[in-house]
């Protein structure tokens, strides 16, 4: 399985999109919309804001493994 690391934030506050590269080595738990400048964090039960706020889910969820894993992130 090939895995995506691009995604799409949209912000929840203001709807701006970006698409943004995915890091591989850890979990990105604040993103600050470049429109708004909220700062977006993760909801309840997600381990990143790529899994809560974009179109493709961070690359340890993308290689089945669950937030709640410790190796998730």
């Amino acid at each position: 399985m090939k895995i995506e690391l691009k995604s799409t934030i949209t912000c929840p506050q203001c709807g701006h999109k970006k698409e943004e590269v995915m890091p591989t080595d850890a979990c990105q738990f604040f993103y600050e919309c470049e429109n708004c400048k909220v700062i977006l964090k993760p909801n309840q039960g997600d381990c990143c804001v790529y899994c809560s706020f974009g179109t493709v889910p961070c690359p340890p969820i993308q290689e089945n493994k669950s937030c709640g894993d410790t190796n998730c992130c």
